[in-house]
């Protein structure tokens, strides 16, 4: 036991490595074998398509054949009348066809595995989207979010390159160069098949190694890339912080910086890469000029014909071209390696809560109870938000805990979402104790049933940028338009709607910018009051409402909550008077609990919040001097 405590401390306070930080890179054979999977399925796509490249090939390396042909029969006497009769009309016509049949399987080889390839790439980007949103709110406080969507959007991408290069180019290329091989080696002699594979031999090893040396200004140009939609992103989302405070210039200056060192990297990339084109063109032509020279030389020596001249000629030039291409083959088949093992390594980022092998639904009948037992949290393990935190919330009551700020209020909430998980009363450490709803170890049941159980509206209101109805309907998706009207009504936020040009299907822009705090958090009530669940957490739920709205609110809100287990987070203790059970936390403790009139009695620390904030109502309430 003490060896399975000391090892989940070590695990707490392991520093866990966020989603920018450089981590070591995995194989690149490592990352093909994680794809293969997804293309598996379409094994059968797979196999048609590779045939269908043999064909292509096939026909491909039978041109020269048939050319060789044509002019070895062509050797006739100009102006000779027999000429006509000379040219084989059946070799022009096969000549004819293998060009064709070489660009119709290469078609029907991309329609046959265009399904495999999408397929592929869907599955991919949707299992790391997936994956994305089940990894815990320590993982998304830390990300970036313009380097994360470009990581996905080049992995996607990466996807499709991979395999459209490598099945497409590099395979057929090394089909080619065999059965190029093969017919010189047994036509001719194996200095022509010598001299093929010694260009080959240097011209990949040269390929290979250049473009390993240039990949480092690849991963350069991507990271300043990502810093600079890093930046672009989080300037254009906090846009009005940056006229409130006049600091335009300053984010162009930022953005530039990663420009500027995005393009740098870019230049060097550049630079090396003509280097790579210009000896891989040396290598190409002295290759090309060996095996020609020794063509002549047999020609000459009446050992070959003219016709296999033109044939060692067609050969050369079919096999060198795609050749010409491998480097930019290669490197673009290791920048979508790389690509790939970033997404990936997103779908790598460990689970920090996870439903247990066991775990099953939360049985729900009626109004839940919970029960915080003994719980302290803390976000790093050196630092402590609860600490032994102890109460219940009996099923259809409401408690209300308040405090100052940073007295772990919120936390609570955080916790019984499960965003974060406890450990169990043998752990050490900054986190311990257990949380129970309707008796049950939110630990032991699913994720997805516990917060199915519960609805939230929280102190910040972030929407989507869609419509007003889509935010609302977002609580219960299948809900119909009118159960959306009732539960806006409830809100109080249907006659603003209705007073819209667009009404119900007004668009609230990027994080609901369009509306007033007020009118977001009107349309977060809305949409839990759709949601409609047993379980219901208010976290400063008025806290951007007007004092008439507010009022209103509250006592539909009170309404509500009548029958239902709720818990009430707030800073104004006007709206937690009618709580059955006022919790106050100070610095992660529980110091006071009682009702709020045995609150008021005891005059402790809730008596004198209280008064505080009763002094500075009726301040605000005294008219300012003309």
């Amino acid at each position: 036991m003490a060896g399975n405590v000391t090892r989940s401390a070590r695990r707490r306070a392991a520093p866990r490595p966020g989603p920018g930080q450089r981590q070591r890179r995995p194989s690149d054979w490592g990352t093909l074998a994680r794809l293969l999977p997804y293309l598996w399925q379409y094994r059968l796509r797979m196999v048609l398509a590779l045939l269908l490249v043999a064909g292509a090939k096939l026909s491909n390396v039978g041109v020269p054949l048939l050319l060789k042909a044509l002019v070895d029969r062509m050797n006739v006497t100009p102006g000779d009348p027999a000429a006509l009769v000379v040219v084989p009309v059946a070799l022009l016509l096969a000549y004819g066809a293998l060009r064709l049949l070489t660009s119709v399987f290469t078609e029907l080889r991309e329609w046959v595995f265009s399904k495999a390839t999408q397929g592929a790439t869907r599955k991919v980007a949707r299992k790391t989207f997936e994956h994305l949103h089940a990894l815990s709110l320590r993982f998304h406080l830390a990300r970036q979010t313009g380097g994360l969507t470009r990581d996905i959007e080049r992995g996607v991408r990466g996807v499709e390159a991979l395999v459209t290069y490598s099945l497409y180019s590099i395979l057929p290329t090394l089909i080619e160069v065999a059965l190029v091989l093969f017919i010189l080696g047994s036509r001719f002699d194996l200095g022509y098949v010598w001299i093929a594979l010694a260009a080959l031999g240097i011209y990949i090893v040269f390929t290979v190694l250049v473009t390993e040396w240039r990949m480092q200004f690849r991963i350069a140009a991507n990271q300043a890339d990502s810093e600079a939609q890093n930046r672009a992103v989080d300037s254009l989302l906090n846009y009005e912080t940056v006229k409130y405070f006049g600091n335009e210039r300053f984010e162009s200056r930022r953005y530039d910086h990663s420009l500027t060192r995005y393009q740098r990297a870019r230049l060097k990339a550049q630079s090396s890469l003509s280097l790579l084109n210009s000896g891989q063109q040396l290598i190409i032509s002295v290759g090309l000029v060996a095996m020609l020279w020794r063509a002549t030389v047999g020609v000459a020596a009446g050992q070959l014909t003219i016709g296999d001249l033109v044939m060692v000629n067609a050969f050369m030039i079919q096999l060198y071209v795609p050749l010409n291409f491998l480097g930019t083959l290669y490197r673009q088949i290791k920048q979508s390696l790389i690509d790939l093992q970033r997404m990936f390594g997103l779908m790598d980022q460990p689970r920090e809560v996870v439903d247990a092998p066991a775990a099953r639904p939360l049985r729900v009948d009626g109004p839940v109870d919970v029960r915080f037992e003994h719980v302290s949290f803390g976000y790093d393990a050196d630092r402590r938000i609860l600490d032994d935190v102890s109460f219940e919330i009996p099923a259809g009551r409401t408690v209300a805990v308040v405090g100052a700020s940073g007295a772990g209020k919120s936390t609570l909430a955080r916790l019984l979402y499960r965003f974060y998980d406890v450990d169990g009363p043998a752990a050490s450490g900054a986190s311990s104790g257990r949380i129970l709803v309707a008796g049950q170890d939110i630990r032991t049941v699913t994720q997805d049933s516990l917060r199915q159980a519960m609805g939230i509206v929280p102190q910040d209101t972030v929407l989507f940028n869609e419509t007003i109805a889509y935010n609302i309907r977002y609580g219960r998706v299948d809900a119909s338009d009118a159960e959306v009207e009732r539960a806006a009504r409830a809100a109080r936020i249907h006659d603003f709607i209705v007073s819209t040009p667009q009404g119900y299907e007004t668009e609230v822009g990027e994080r609901g910018l369009k509306l007033s705090g007020g009118e977001k958090q009107r349309v977060a009530i809305a949409r839990t009051l759709l949601k409609n669940p047993p379980l219901l957490i208010f976290d400063e739920a008025t806290s951007a409402l007007d004092s008439a709205n507010e009022r209103a609110i509250q006592a539909e809100l009170e309404r509500v909550a009548r029958g239902r287990t709720t818990l009430v987070i707030a800073h104004r203790l006007s709206t937690v008077v009618h709580a059955h059970q006022i919790i106050v936390m100070d610095r992660g403790r529980i110091v006071e609990r009682g009702s709020h009139a045995q609150l008021l009695d005891a005059g402790g620390r809730y008596a004198r919040m209280w008064a505080l904030q009763q002094r500075d109502a009726t301040l605000d309430a005294v008219p300012a001097p003309v």
